[in-house]
């Protein structure tokens, strides 16, 4: 493993900040007394404050007039439009992503920003059945999918045009504290400490969870090494069958329910392999996941249990 690191960050810039990446990404650069900017949406707010936050409030579309420091070190582009099932699909919003992306690599020049870290999706890939990395072939099949790579690509471009250092990263499943109510993770937990029986699909996809706190640790050490110009997938590297981690969920939980496989259909193009190869962001970047799927659940059970009951 070798680690190529740069000068130390001292400021950087975060969009999406309130969301669940974003507010895991805030809190361990300002644990690492790393200064934070964070963007987030008009009549948002961050769910904490502390020494060295600095709130920035601009909506995506406002991303050009935006102005927060000069004096930043690398720019993090975690917000997005529409990424719930539901809005993954619709075409004109995702299109306007792409411009946004943009926007926020103009954004990143203009606070003297030496690194872009873009947040890609597992959804680039499309269906395969091989470990994802950096340069496993992309099909995307959504709008959502085929908006972020050409995001992707575009804001790559402009960062070389603008001698500003680029690198893409496609995350993959990321679980965590703020994550939304809707996901497979939130409603299992959910069901689970009410004892009621989830309904799912059969749930024989090979998967790879990320907890939040890890995958806010890979951002930050792409941001720190020297790479440039790199794709790199963001996970833990360790992969099991969908229906293994509902267990897991259960049993942690110390619920009575039983989950209800084959409920639900499958989603259209449904992946049934999503695994990360991470091995070459952790030669680049010295990254090792460090929170376990049960470390991290049970994280994720005592906050909603707290938050819900």
């Amino acid at each position: 493993m070798h680690k190529r690191s740069v000068e130390r960050l001292n400021r950087i810039i975060i969009t999406g900040a309130g969301g669940m990446i974003g507010t895991a990404l805030t809190k361990l650069a300002l644990d690492r007394g790393i200064e934070v900017f964070a963007v987030v949406r008009p009549g948002k707010d961050m769910p904490f404050s502390r020494a060295g936050l600095h709130v920035v409030r601009c909506d995506l579309s406002e991303l050009k007039k935006c102005e927060a420091s000069d004096s930043c070190d690398a720019f993090f582009h975690l917000a997005w439009d529409k990424t719930t099932a539901q809005g993954r699909d619709d075409t004109d919003t995702q299109f306007l992503n792409i411009g946004y992306t943009l926007d926020a690599v103009r954004l990143a020049k203009r606070c003297g920003c030496g690194v872009f870290i873009g947040a890609g999706s597992q959804a680039e890939y499309g269906i395969t059945d091989r470990p994802l990395s950096g340069s496993t072939p992309v099909n995307p099949q959504s709008a959502y999918g085929i908006a972020k790579y050409a995001a992707g690509k575009m804001s790559a471009l402009l960062c070389s045009q603008m001698g500003v250092r680029h690198c893409w990263a496609r995350i993959l499943s990321v679980y965590g504290e703020r994550d939304r109510d809707t996901s497979l993770i939130s409603y299992c937990v959910d069901s689970f400490l009410n004892n009621v029986s989830p309904e799912l699909t059969e749930c024989l996809q090979m998967w790879d969870y990320i907890y939040s706190s890890d995958a806010a640790a890979a951002l930050l050490a792409i941001a720190e090494s020297d790479a440039g110009g790199k794709v790199y997938c963001v996970g833990s590297g360790q992969c099991a069958i969908l229906r293994d981690y509902v267990l897991r969920i259960r049993e942690n939980t110390n619920s009575k329910a039983e989950p209800i496989f084959g409920a639900k259909e499958y989603y259209e193009n449904q992946p049934m392999y999503l695994c990360a190869d991470i091995s070459e962001l952790t030669n680049d970047t010295g990254f090792v996941p460090s929170v376990t799927f049960d470390e991290g659940i049970k994280k994720v059970i005592e906050y909603r249990r707290a938050e819900f009951s």
